[in-house]
Order: structure tokens, then C-alpha cells, then sequence
């Protein structure tokens, strides 16, 4: 109670009216991913991999993002499963993907592994909004959830990002085994980027059957809840956006989520390949809550 409370106070003070942005997500490549994230249905490590999907062309990814726009959303973000962007037609799609979100008035947001110094400016360019890239869990945890990919090496492309004038979206995951202080050492990481992200994602793990993580129990809700305020508290003016795993969730639930400080919420039946709450679910839930929608 006494850290609801503190973050309560925090969250008033950056957030007056409780305002909280919709966002939609959309996975413009999906399945076959290099990287062997324990948590992922798209790693080709996971007899879960969703390979076989074609990867969306640009105009049938602004009609989405049209859609999510019509439907209230006012950020569209858009995943693709690579280990890092590759430079040519699919680099080109891209960036006409987020000039096209962005003539939309939508705030353009892509997530598609590391990227090169080039590579961000020109999608600065392109005006790309922000760029995701989450840290996942803890250094001392991370060994044990992804082998092909280093933390140091997350923190260089969370840095390109920022050199090229993008906004940072990173944040990461409970409920893959790791311990408490785990999550503090994963918000510490984060409170300690200089600045801040803009943007920082709490999920709870979705269990996928065919990962390696598909055993493990629900996330108790009051421990999502526990994150969200933890990060609100270390991160005033950062968005922190309630993500993956809020099917787990009742509305009750949810609510404390929003109350202990998040801002923002996925916003679409889909998270790339995982559920979400539906539209009109959602419409309910902020009404019922009294919360303004930006």
C-alpha cells in the first residue's frame, strides 16, 4: 500500500487527468528469427517458430495502420523478427512504412533487433517516432533467457537509437524465472539510461507451448502491479505501458496497473503473435476507470 501510494503521488504529478495512449502493434515479419529468446514463438531455436507467414508489403501495413487509427490508437508500431535490419527492399519498406504511419498523424514505432549507425539516422529521417528495444530482464538473469545476443550489445543499439535524435522504447519482461532483485536490477538499468526512455514497457511473460519457458505459472497480477509502480516511481515523465500478458489480467487488476502509474496500453487483439483484450474490452475498461484516452 505504501508503494502505491508513493507512486500514486508521482504518477498524479506527471499525469494530471489520467490520460493513457493507445497503442497497436503489428508484426510486418513474423517467425524465424535467429535469436534464441526462451520467451519467443518466433525464434527458429523454438519448435513454436510462426514461420510461414509472408511479410506484410508497405501499402497492406498502412491500411492496419488506418484501421488502428479509426479505432482511437495514436501510436502504431510495427515488429519484424530479425535479429537485425538487413539494408535492402525489406530497409526500403520500412521507411516507407513509417513515413506512411507518420503522414497518417500516427506516432511511428518499430521494433527489428540492432540496427547500425546509418541505418538509425535514416530512419530518423523517415521520422520514425521511437524505436523498441527492451533490455528483457536483469544482466545477472539475461544469460539464461538469450545466448545470441549480449546485454552490452542491447545497450550499444539502445544507444545508436539515441544518438540519432530517436525516442527510446525499452523495457522488459516478468514471470521468466528470475528472482526480485532481478526486477530491481532490470529497473535500475533502466533508471540508470541518462536520459531516461521515453518509453518503457512492462510485460508479463505469455507462455507459449514449444518455448522453453512454456511451463512456467502466471504472473501473480499484484507483481505486475509491483513493477509498474517501481517504474513510475524511478521514471517520473516516462510512458510506462502496460504490454504483454494483461489477458492474464481482470479488469480489477488492471486497474491497480493503471492506478500504480502506467500511461499506456497495447491496444488490438494481437501483441505480434500473442493475445490481447480486444477493442471494445478495452473502451469498457478505461470508461469504467474514468480514464481520458490520448
Amino acid at each position: 500500500m505504501e508503494l502505491l501510494w508513493q507512486a500514486q503521488r508521482v504518477h498524479r504529478a506527471a499525469n494530471p487527468g489520467y490520460h493513457v495512449q493507445l497503442a497497436s502493434l503489428l508484426s510486418v515479419k513474423t517467425g524465424g528469427c535467429e535469436e534464441d529468446c526462451a520467451y519467443c514463438p518466433q525464434s527458429l531455436h523454438n519448435s513454436s517458430d510462426v514461420t510461414g507467414r509472408p511479410e506484410l508489403e508497405v501499402e497492406p501495413v498502412l491500411a492496419r495502420a488506418r484501421a488502428a487509427k479509426q479505432a482511437g490508437a495514436h501510436r502504431f508500431c510495427m515488429g519484424w523478427a530479425w535479429r537485425e535490419i538487413r539494408d535492402g527492399a525489406p530497409f526500403e519498406a520500412m521507411l516507407a512504412m513509417v513515413r506512411g504511419v507518420r503522414e497518417l498523424g500516427l506516432e511511428a514505432c518499430v521494433t527489428a533487433g540492432m540496427l547500425s549507425d546509418a541505418q538509425a539516422e535514416r530512419l530518423a529521417e523517415a521520422g520514425l517516432t521511437a524505436y523498441n528495444h527492451n533490455l528483457d530482464t536483469s544482466p545477472e538473469h539475461y544469460d539464461r533467457i538469450i545466448t545470441t545476443r549480449t546485454y552490452q550489445e542491447r545497450l550499444e543499439t539502445l544507444q545508436r537509437v539515441r544518438s540519432a535524435g530517436i525516442s527510446m522504447c525499452c523495457g522488459g519482461i516478468i514471470g521468466m524465472g528470475e528472482s526480485p532483485s532481478d526486477r530491481a536490477g532490470l529497473l535500475e538499468v533502466l533508471a540508470n539510461l541518462d536520459p531516461h526512455p521515453e518509453s518503457v514497457p512492462i510485460n508479463a511473460l505469455v507462455a507459449v507451448e514449444g518455448t522453453p519457458l512454456e511451463a512456467l505459472p502466471p504472473v501473480d497480477p499484484l507483481e505486475l502491479v509491483r513493477m509498474v509502480a517501481v517504474a513510475r516511481i524511478l521514471m517520473p515523465i516516462a510512458r510506462v505501458r502496460l504490454s504483454a500478458g494483461r489477458e492474464q489480467l481482470n479488469r480489477e487488476a488492471q486497474i491497480l496497473c493503471l492506478l500504480a502509474g502506467a500511461d499506456s496500453i497495447f491496444y488490438g487483439d494481437t501483441l505480434l503473435t500473442t493475445g490481447n483484450p480486444a477493442v471494445e474490452a478495452d473502451r469498457e475498461l478505461l470508461a469504467a476507470a474514468g480514464v481520458q484516452m490520448r
